[in-house]
């Protein structure tokens, strides 16, 4: 038995693996199908098996630049290939998943139409490695999905994508650092899951996330601070004079989770090469905003709600700013 294991044990706390978790919750409603139960396990199986890819890349030889650009004219690492083919292998499998969108493809793929009977197929959007150009130093990188109810009305498959974050019926991420987390909501709160290697099962940690509030603390790029907007610059200029600390990965899953954990802000403001913002709409901004407000937190693109956005490209970029409620508020005053 793992030293975690023994722990929770002790405290009188059952073990409850995450299969375990989204089968207790499917028994709450009475007319689920399963389908969205085995939507969720494919993300952790996927998650299960880039973590232990990321564990051993050094050894397998996989780390570095695969030598192409992807379609937001990034530098492919080699690991953001293995992930991205992992989530689309994993997913292709459920025959409620009707299409993935990745943050690496150019256009959504279309898995399977819709089955007859089967009301409302899914639609899974994902960044498969965040921050992958870490793991060259060893530093923290993570995955984040949304999954949204399939649009039948849509006339193509990116129509069924172009969804406001209002839409989403779950999201979540996975940091993959010292351990492995998986962070979900499904419009019900915030859950936390810790992967135990051992005996290869994410466990339930903590089925209540709460973002804790008045943390002095901010995590953005202050390198490029002379190239952000006006109000931006007055708010961290004036955390210099209020005992405020920087805290910055550059990996956007190390970053917010700090936050989501500790409390604080996470900034990251348009500047002169990005005036729109440089986060993914629908594959970053969207499902760690939705994360953030089950957990009680807040998140805004400028001064309107991040999640009630309307995209009209699938690629769309966005600014953010999220974290605890007052630190937000306080950002939006400068702005």
């Amino acid at each position: 038995m793992t030293l975690q294991a023994d722990a929770r044990l002790t405290r009188g706390q059952n073990l409850t693996s995450i299969q375990s978790y989204l089968l207790n919750e499917e028994a709450r409603h009475p007319g689920a199908t399963g389908n969205f139960t085995w939507v969720l396990s494919a993300i952790s199986l996927s998650a299960k098996f880039i973590a232990a890819r990321c564990r051993r890349a050094g050894i397998e030889q996989v780390l570095g630049e695969v030598g192409a650009e992807n379609v937001q004219g990034e530098s492919q690492q080699k690991l953001d290939v293995i992930a991205n083919e992992s989530l689309i292998r994993c997913l292709g499998s459920r025959p409620a998943v009707a299409i993935v969108a990745s943050e690496e493809n150019e256009e959504p793929l279309i898995l399977q139409e819709a089955e007859p009977g089967c009301e409302r197929p899914y639609v899974v959007l994902f960044d498969p490695l965040d921050g992958s150009s870490n793991l060259d130093v060893c530093g923290g990188v993570g995955t984040i999905f949304s999954i949204l109810h399939h649009d039948r009305r849509a006339p193509n498959a990116a129509g069924s994508v172009l969804q406001a974050g209002v839409k989403q019926v779950a999201a979540g991420y996975v940091l993959y650092g010292p351990s492995t987390v998986l962070v979900m909501t499904t419009g019900h709160g915030v859950q936390m899951f810790v992967l135990d290697p051992s005996i290869g099962s994410f466990l339930l940690v903590n089925d209540d996330v709460r973002i804790p509030d008045g943390h002095r603390s901010y995590s953005v790029n202050e390198a490029y601070l002379q190239s952000f907007p006006e109000g931006y610059r007055n708010y961290l200029e004036w955390t210099k004079h209020n005992g405020y600390s920087q805290r910055y990965v550059g990996t956007m899953v190390a970053d917010v989770h700090r936050v989501l954990m500790k409390g604080g802000v996470f900034l990251y403001p348009p500047s002169d090469k990005a005036p729109k913002g440089k986060l993914r709409l629908l594959y970053e901004a969207n499902p760690m905003s939705f994360v953030m407000e089950q957990a009680g937190g807040k998140a805004f693109s400028g001064t309107e709600r991040t999640m009630e956005i309307q995209p009209t490209k699938i690629h769309e970029r966005t600014s953010v700013v999220m974290g605890s409620p007052s630190e937000v508020d306080r950002v939006l005053s400068f702005l």
